[in-house]
C-alpha cells in the first residue's frame, strides 16, 4: 500500500444470578515501510491552506483517550469520533473509524481475568454501529493494513496557555509537547506506545497537537494537511461533541446497541427474578435501531425500582452530592412505598465491606452477580453492560449524580420510551442543600 506524504501548510443490586454465558488473532505478517517526515505538519493558523491530497479509495481513523478514562465516558468518545468521520466523509475521502480495543480500564478490577485486546462485537452490535458509520475492529485494520502500523500519531492536548485574554475561540495548531510524551523511538525508527495492549504496533510518526474546539475542527487537518492513510488521535476526549443532544448525537447514540447476548441474558435474569418482560412492560425492542422510535411515556417498565449507587472513587473525593448507604437506603424505601414496588435492584460498585452493609440495611435488594465462569466470558464491561439494561427496564430509576453510567441508563430510557418523571432522578447527599436532578435531553430523531 503507497502512503502519500505529509504536505508543509500554513437497588439495580444483582446476587442471586449464575448461568452459562455466550461462548463468543489474526497473524499478519508485515513488513517495514517508509517512515513519512511530519516535521511542521501543521500551519498555526485556524485554516489549512495547503492543496487537498487526491482523495484515497480508503483511509483510517484510529483514536485512544486518557487511560484513567471509564467505559462509559469512553463511549461518549466514540460518538464524537463517528460524528467526525461522517464530516471526513463528505469531503470525498473513504473514512473509517477503527475501533479501539477494550482493556485494563481502571473500574475493572476483577482479579485474575483477562481483560485486555476486546473488540468492540464483545459488548456492541458492530452491524448496528456500521449502520451509522463505517467502522472496524482494530485486528481487521491490522489486516487490511498490511500490519500492525500507524502512519501518523496526533496527540491532541489542551493550549499551555489556556483561552487567551478568557476569550474562547476553535483553533488547532502544531505546539511542543505539554506532558511527557508517552511514544519512545525504538532502534528502527519507530514510535512504541500502549496501543491498546498490541506490543507489536507502532506508529511512523508522532506530534503534538494543541486543540480547542469541536471534533470537525480536525477534520480540515486531516483532509487538507495530511495525506497518509492511517492517522490516530490520542487523548479523543479533548474535542467536544460537534452536535450534542442533536440528531446526529441520537443517531451515534442509538446505534450503541448491546451487543444480543448481553441483552438475552439480562432479560433472562429480569423474567427470572423481576417478574419483568417486554411485553408485560411495554418496552419491545427492535434490532433494528433505525427503525426503533418509541413514543416517550409509552414504556411502562418492569415492577421493580432501578437504582445505580456508585461509591469508591466517589466517595473517596468526598462529594457532598453523593449520600451514605444509609441516606441511600431512606430514599429507595420512600421511592418504593410511593411506587408501590417490592423490589429493588441495585448495581453499585460498592466494596465487600460496603455490600454486607447494604444488605443488612435492604435485605430484600436484588443484585447481578455472575460466576466465575460467567465473568471471564462476559469480562467487567459485559457485567455493566447487564446491570445498565436491567436498571433501564425498570418502572422507575434513580442514578449518582454526574456519573456518566447514570448517564447512559438515562439514554437507554430515552431510547425505550420512558416517562422522564422515571427516569431523570438522583441520590442527593445527606447534608446537600440543593439537589439539582439532571436534565432531560430529548431524544431527535
Amino acid at each position: 500500500m503507497a502512503h502519500g506524504a505529509v504536505h508543509t501548510p500554513d437497588v439495580c443490586i444483582a446476587s442471586i444470578y449464575s448461568f452459562t454465558a455466550f461462548c463468543s488473532s489474526i497473524l499478519v505478517a508485515f513488513a517495514a515501510l517508509e517512515t513519512v517526515n511530519a516535521d511542521n505538519a501543521f500551519s498555526a493558523s485556524r485554516a489549512a491552506t495547503a492543496p487537498v491530497a487526491a482523495a484515497r479509495d480508503l483511509r483510517y481513523l484510529l483514536y485512544d483517550v486518557n487511560p484513567p478514562e471509564g467505559f462509559n465516558l469512553r463511549r461518549d468518545v466514540y460518538i464524537r469520533m463517528a460524528s467526525m468521520v461522517k464530516t471526513l466523509r463528505k469531503e470525498g475521502d473513504d473514512w473509517v473509524l477503527v475501533l479501539p480495543p477494550w482493556g485494563r480500564l481502571y473500574h475493572w478490577q476483577s482479579p485474575n481475568v483477562h481483560q485486555v485486546h476486546i473488540p468492540w462485537g464483545e459488548f456492541f452490535s458492530l452491524t448496528s454501529l456500521q449502520a451509522n458509520v463505517p467502522v472496524i475492529e482494530y485486528e481487521e485494520f491490522i489486516a487490511e493494513n498490511g500490519g500492525p502500523f500507524i502512519d501518523q500519531v496526533l496527540v491532541l492536548q489542551n493550549y499551555a496557555e489556556g483561552w487567551t485574554d478568557g476569550k474562547w475561540e476553535e483553533k488547532v495548531d502544531e505546539r511542543p509537547c505539554v506532558d511527557k510524551l508517552m511514544y519512545s523511538k525504538d532502534k528502527q525508527g519507530y514510535y512504541r506506545g500502549w496501543f491498546w495492549g498490541y506490543e507489536e504496533t507502532r506508529a511512523r510518526n508522532v506530534t503534538c497537537i494543541s486543540a480547542q474546539g469541536h471534533a470537525s475542527i480536525m477534520a480540515p487537518v486531516l483532509q487538507k494537511n495530511i495525506t497518509v492513510t492511517s492517522v490516530m488521535l490520542d487523548r479523543a476526549e479533548t474535542l467536544l461533541h460537534d452536535h450534542y443532544a442533536g440528531k446526529d448525537y441520537w443517531d451515534t447514540r442509538r446505534s450503541m446497541v448491546f451487543a444480543k447476548h448481553l441483552r438475552l441474558i439480562g432479560d433472562g435474569f429480569r423474567e427470572k427474578y423481576l417478574n419483568s418482560t417486554d411485553d408485560r412492560d411495554h418496552t419491545i425492542y427492535s434490532e433494528d435501531w433505525t427503525r426503533m422510535k418509541a413514543k416517550l411515556g409509552s414504556a411502562k417498565g418492569g415492577p421493580y425500582l432501578g437504582v445505580h449507587l456508585r461509591r469508591k472513587d466517589f466517595i473517596w473525593g468526598h462529594r457532598e452530592d453523593v449520600p451514605s448507604l444509609k441516606g441511600a437506603v431512606k430514599k429507595m424505601r420512600s421511592l418504593m412505598k410511593k411506587h408501590k414496588l417490592d423490589t429493588v435492584f441495585v448495581a453499585t460498585d460498592a466494596d465487600e465491606e460496603e455490600l454486607r452493609e447494604l444488605k443488612g440495611l435492604l435485605p430484600d435488594m436484588v443484585r447481578f452477580e455472575p460466576s466465575r465462569e460467567d465473568l471471564e466470558l462476559l469480562k467487567d464491561g459485559g457485567v455493566a453492560i447487564i446491570d445498565q439494561w436491567i436498571c433501564a427496564h425498570a418502572r422507575f430509576f434513580i442514578g449518582t449524580s454526574v456519573s456518566t453510567f447514570s448517564f447512559r441508563i438515562h439514554e437507554e430510557r430515552e431510547i425505550l420510551g420512558f416517562d422522564p418523571k422515571a427516569t431523570y432522578n438522583r441520590f442527593c447527599g445527606d447534608t446537600e442543600k440543593d439537589c439539582e436532578q439532571p436534565t432531560h435531553w430529548k431524544i431527535v430523531f
